[in-house]
């Protein structure tokens, strides 16, 4: 079910995606509304799970660790001993609790997950791979893609497509 969010709503997500550490005061001033609606808004969207925490961005590069990898696996979802079926959610989540692991996807197509990695070099992603990931119960196989360079990288969320579907709803 879709949570309804009125405009100030959304300026409000707008502006604390770009900036989480701008104040309430900071907020109620950027978008005209008094410091206890805006306390109020923000309030009831963390009780909803609109915004699920909040968040500083580190410099991968500047802690050394330069290498990012995605990596595609490929779930078997019976054991070798025919034992018992193994869910792709089971995997995931165990491949979720490795370190070095930021995000793990569960996909369609040809592969079954999707997992994106971040290392030291290319030696220390192979060595990820395989010594830790290829030995995780259930996976079949991999094939790792090495990170160039990024281009866009961003955890924002497009407000504005939700600001004008919002708009077009109650002009109908």
């Amino acid at each position: 079910m879709e949570t309804k969010l009125d405009e100030k709503d959304l300026a409000i997500l707008a502006l604390i995606q770009k900036d989480c550490k701008l104040s309430s005061r900071e907020i109620a001033r950027k978008i005209g509304s008094p410091i206890t609606t805006v306390f109020a808004k923000i309030k009831r969207m963390e009780e909803l799970g609109i915004i699920k925490d909040y968040r500083a961005i580190l410099n991968s590069q500047k802690l050394g660790l330069g290498a990012t990898a995605l990596i595609l696996a490929s779930v078997s979802y019976q054991t070798k001993d025919n034992d018992k079926l193994i869910s792709q959610r089971e995997i995931a989540s165990d491949i979720a609790k490795f370190q070095e692991v930021q995000e793990v996807y569960i996909i369609t197509g040809d592969w079954d997950l999707l997992i994106k990695l971040r290392s030291e070099d290319v030696h220390a992603i192979g060595k990820f791979v395989i010594d830790k990931l290829r030995l995780v119960r259930g996976i079949e196989k991999t094939l790792t893609c090495m990170v160039f360079e990024t281009c866009k990288e961003t955890t924002e969320i497009r407000i504005e497509a939700r600001r004008s579907r919002n708009e077009s709803i109650r002009s109908q």
